[in-house]
């Protein structure tokens, strides 16, 4: 499978380098940690396109990608996928674009390569309707929950095998993220993974947001959920005692919303 291409950023580093630092092809390589080859790729890409650096402040990764990248002509003679059927497959648990280009390269041998695959979906699913778009401030939201997939672990010494819950945190702003490995989903490990991500991120979020899990919602309901009240006893103990530590009086309480499906 061929490789997807270079972030946006990582790109922009690239031409930096050639353009003010004056870098070879081969300097630059080492510098974005990609092969030389690749690193010439992007600089003619970029004069093919016309571009002169610095780049116009304006252009943002949407068009800078448009231009590097514009796609080709169709060609008739490869099948394209139903788009609303692969968005659709991606809705569900575990499915990914590469699963989705397999099952759509056994059925068709002479189709799209998987990064020709994957460019054709991302500037389909462009051109749907926005019905809501999130947008979240910087230390404002963490969400949390299982992933809903388990994974096995293995006794070195016994070699007995058992399944563990990845419990997850995420930062609403920038993805950032903490991922640990639990026994079970129950209170104790809820409240625990709950411990170590606040103490990985170093502090407590304005809003912590969990799914609708038995250890964080005792009674669902689609306008006012009732919180377990353990676990809301510790998210404001956590808020002091972060605090307390920070040698700050705190701006304001954390609040749990669990989030409704």
């Amino acid at each position: 499978m061929p490789k997807e291409r270079l972030s946006m950023r990582k790109i922009r580093e690239v031409l930096r380098l050639r353009h003010e630092g004056g870098l070879s092809h081969r300097a630059i390589g080492q510098s974005c940690d990609i092969g030389c080859t690749a690193a010439r790729e992007y600089v003619l890409r970029a004069k093919a396109a016309g571009l002169s650096w610095p780049l116009p402040t304006e252009m943002d990764d949407a068009a800078l990608e448009a231009l590097l990248f514009p796609p080709p002509p169709p060609d008739k003679d490869r099948p394209l996928p139903d788009w609303r059927v692969v968005r659709r497959e991606l809705s569900k648990k575990g499915v990914t674009l590469a699963l989705l280009w397999h099952e759509y390269r056994a059925v068709h041998r002479n189709g799209y390569g998987y990064s020709r695959y994957c460019e054709l979906y991302r500037a389909w699913a462009g051109t749907l309707d926005v019905t809501m778009r999130h947008e979240h401030k910087a230390g404002e939201k963490l969400f949390v929950d299982y992933t809903g997939h388990t994974m096995e672990v293995v006794n070195p010494q016994t070699g007995e095998a058992r399944q563990v819950e990845v419990f997850v945190a995420a930062q609403g702003a920038s993805n950032y993220t903490y991922a640990e490995p639990t026994w079970t989903q129950g209170l104790r490990d809820w409240i625990g993974s709950h411990v170590r991500a606040f103490s990985y991120f170093g502090g407590v979020n304005e809003i912590v947001v969990p799914d609708n899990l038995k250890s964080a919602v005792t009674s669902p309901h689609l306008y006012e959920p009732d919180v377990n009240k353990t676990y809301t006893d510790y998210v404001l103990f956590a808020v002091m005692w972060f605090s307390s530590m920070s040698g700050r009086i705190p701006w304001g309480l954390c609040v749990l919303t669990p989030h409704n499906k």
